[in-house]
């Protein structure tokens, strides 16, 4: 039987120990969280100078003016996000210099990769996982997505020996310290196949960074800028992989962003299959909401559940909005719409359908992998988590629905939570 996991002090959470110590922690850190700072750390960790065309410096300034002048980030956040930005610059300082070294990289060809988009908690990462277990196509694990390349004089083997990986494996470690219910929520193990705008990142675009923290003025940048050119660096990015690898198979690859930014992403990818995931908003929202009031124990001075449902609902509704407008664009005989509670019923019966699209044979071999991935993570394995959006959040469901009828009733999504 699954453990429930009801986090019933998410207003006003009861510390551990280990995260009281790690705040402590944080109170002894000065983190200078000024572009300069993150810039000059990564060219002494990456032991390199050049980081390729300037643009992306307003970015950067844009993000660190943003949460150094944020008064409620707590000063053990604040030391993660700069890590977080230090490890962006590195990997733009390494991935301009291999470019480089080998401008053939660009010339490689990104051909019908098979695209899963929908809203986050909405099956994407499931589906996507289970289209890497197939050896046809590439994936990005966890691990190289943070670091693609290794830093100098590092052995690269990419498997477990990797430093990468163990960097990877090590942090993962230090968010289960820090946040221990987050594996029931978002596990982040570093073979666990993770969204390409990572790769996104050393190139400072994408809506990830409203992730990391509350960024009102990010959002609002990244929504009145075109982000071709930042689709574009990503696939320069996996062109970059494809040949390190030496393989030059389809990609599988999944964002909730890519919703709000289907011309861009069929202008970037313009022969990509496209899985559209449908689940009902508001348990997107209620599980987006929890998974972020529960992690601001550790990044913020006061939990602000208020703040958190107002901004994703209206983040999700941006993004819905956009998928309603432009899912037409994507033709027919490359796309379709996989229903939530469908995918979860026979998931078998989906990827069955998505390989049909996709025209790859689903042989035996495929079959028997994807059943033995199933076997083997079970939803919910880590606890299933008890949502109390009326207690926690103040939020009638019907209510919340209601806002989205635009969607719900354009996608025939059935209502989830009551």
């Amino acid at each position: 039987m699954r453990a429930t996991v009801d986090i019933g002090d998410l207003a006003t959470p009861q510390l551990s120990e280990t995260q009281a110590g790690l705040l402590a922690w944080g109170d002894t850190v000065i983190t200078d969280l000024s572009a300069e700072a993150v810039l000059a750390a990564a060219q002494q960790r990456a032991e390199l100078t050049d980081f390729g065309a300037p643009d992306f410096r307003e970015r950067l300034q844009q993000l660190c003016t943003e949460w150094d002048s944020d008064r409620g980030i707590t000063a053990f956040n604040r030391a993660v996000l700069f890590g977080y930005l230090v490890r962006y610059a590195s990997n733009r300082l390494l991935i301009q210099a291999e470019l480089g070294r080998h401008p053939e990289i660009l010339l490689e060809p990104v051909a019908r990769p098979v695209v899963v988009v929908g809203l986050p908690r909405s099956g994407t990462t499931h589906l996507v996982n289970l289209l890497a277990t197939d050896p046809r196509l590439q994936s990005l694990p966890l691990w190289e997505s943070y670091e693609p390349l290794p830093l100098p004089g590092e052995p690269a083997p990419g498997d477990q020996s990797d430093p990468r990986y163990r960097r990877c494996a090590a942090a993962w470690t230090g968010m289960q310290q820090a946040t221990p219910l987050i594996a029931a929520m978002h596990p982040m193990e570093p073979d666990h196949v993770h969204e390409e705008l990572e790769l996104m990142g050393p190139d400072f675009a994408s809506y990830n960074f409203e992730w990391l923290a509350h960024s009102p003025g990010w959002r609002d940048y990244y929504y009145a800028h075109d982000q071709t050119p930042h689709y574009e660096y990503l696939k320069n990015v996996l062109r970059l992989l494809q040949w390190r690898r030496r393989r030059r198979d389809r990609w599988v690859l999944k964002c909730p962003q890519h919703l709000e930014q289907l011309p861009v992403l069929l202008r970037v990818f313009p022969d990509a299959t496209v899985v559209f995931t449908h689940r009902d908003p508001v348990a997107v929202i209620q599980s987006t909401v929890t998974m972020q009031a529960y992690t601001q124990r550790m990044n913020r001075r006061q939990v602000a559940p208020g703040q958190l449902i107002d901004y994703w609902s209206d983040r999700i509704e941006h993004l819905l909005r956009a998928c309603v407008r432009d899912r037409a664009l994507v033709p027919a005989d490359r796309s379709f719409d996989s229903p939530f509670h469908s995918f979860m019923a026979d998931p078998l019966a989906t990827l069955a359908r998505v390989y049909g699209l996709a025209g790859i044979a689903l042989n035996d071999a495929a079959r028997d992998r994807l059943e033995h991935y199933l076997a083997a993570h079970p939803r919910g394995r880590q606890g299933q988590v008890v949502y109390q959006l009326r207690r926690d959040f103040g939020v009638e469901p019907a209510a919340l629905r209601r806002r989205f009828d635009f969607y719900v009733e354009r996608f025939g999504v059935w209502p989830e939570v009551d």
